[in-house]
């Protein structure tokens, strides 16, 4: 009888790590994170996962905070922040990111006017709590770019002491398209005059639906900075693309960046994963692995505009790196290993 219990004693706690493992492990996981979240954003500060993303409704955005990346998909977001009534800031709320800046919260994000949806321009709120799920947000106002046609999908990060923003907007004065353009940043909230185009399509898959390359994200590695970035009409043509160029080199300067001719990461009908794009990165508990947080679709066909087809889902995959240094997407791989 005294076996028997210690068997069952042993197997249950077995049982019970096994499933705590799984809890607080970063792979595999337990995927889709969050359904019907697009352009999806994740970092980690005080011990603390927070994601961001665009919501079907595109009217508000919120936030959730989790121990770990699995955790984001039971989490209660908190909406920080209600689209406008009238006027800019009223329509077509995308793509925001969450970022942590000389102590204080900012949250990018891009928005139409109530009166045009499609007058996008980027915009920005900041908070000084420690919690950016607690506290007051505060309208900043909006990014001006000089270009200032169609500008969203900002993000920003740091590299040898200087702040950087990377955003889209109208990058040919000869077809209707959208590149991706690089600026100091003079504060938060303001770019340096100095404003180039680093990438606009010109390979057939950043042109299916529409001329589109928007969606950066940056990861600096090996020596190299790194801009992933989404390419192609928001359907099964989706697709991500990258850009580099060396750590050392003038980043404001466009001769500074390469891009790779094929994309690196686009629909694979076996694994049932259309249109992935607009990720983010961020890295494991441990610090060991860089996860590649994006969105995709389940399945290929879509009636009407993709843009209010709500079933982009946000998922998560290890990001794995080549012998010489450049990411690894992984294809042909499952999210699962």
């Amino acid at each position: 009888m005294k076996l028997i219990r210690y068997v069952l004693l042993v197997l249950f706690t077995l049982t019970a790590v096994a499933g705590e493992a799984k809890k607080n492990s970063n792979t595999p996981f337990d995927n889709p994170l969050a359904e019907q979240r697009a352009d999806p954003f994740v970092t980690h500060a005080n011990g603390n996962y927070y994601f961001i993303a665009t919501v079907p409704e595109y009217d508000r955005i919120e936030i959730r905070k989790s121990k770990t990346i699995n955790g984001i998909k039971d989490t209660k977001p908190v909406v920080v922040w209600r689209k406008h009534s009238k006027g800019p800031m009223g329509n077509h709320i995308w793509a925001p990111e969450l970022h942590r800046i000389d102590g204080k919260w900012y949250i990018y994000f891009a928005a139409g006017s109530a009166e045009d949806k499609w007058k996008i321009r980027m915009y920005v709120l900041s908070n000084p709590s420690k919690d950016p799920t607690k506290g007051q947000w505060k309208e900043e106002g909006q990014v001006k770019s000089n270009v200032d046609r169609f500008a969203l999908d900002a993000t920003t990060f740091e590299h040898r002491g200087q702040r950087y923003m990377i955003w889209t907007d109208r990058a040919s004065n000869t077809v209707i398209n959208t590149g991706l353009f690089i600026a100091k940043m003079i504060n938060p909230t303001t770019l340096d005059a100095k404003q180039v185009v680093i990438t606009q399509p010109e390979f057939p898959w950043e042109i299916r639906g529409h001329r589109v390359n928007e969606g950066p994200a940056v990861l600096i590695r090996n020596g190299k900075v790194f801009v992933a970035f989404s390419a192609s009409a928001t359907d099964a043509n989706y697709c991500i693309g990258l850009l580099w160029a060396d750590e050392n080199a003038d980043l404001v300067d466009p001769a500074s960046w390469n891009k790779l001719p094929e994309p690196v990461f686009y629909s694979n009908e076996s694994l049932k994963r259309f249109g992935p794009g607009h990720n983010s990165f961020t890295r494991s508990k441990d610090g060991k692995s860089d996860i590649m947080i994006y969105h995709a679709r389940d399945y290929k066909d879509i009636k009407g505009e993709p843009l209010y087809d709500p079933n982009r889902h946000t998922r998560a995959r290890v990001l794995r790196w080549t012998s010489d240094g450049m990411p690894d997407f992984g294809q042909d791989r499952d999210d699962k290993e």
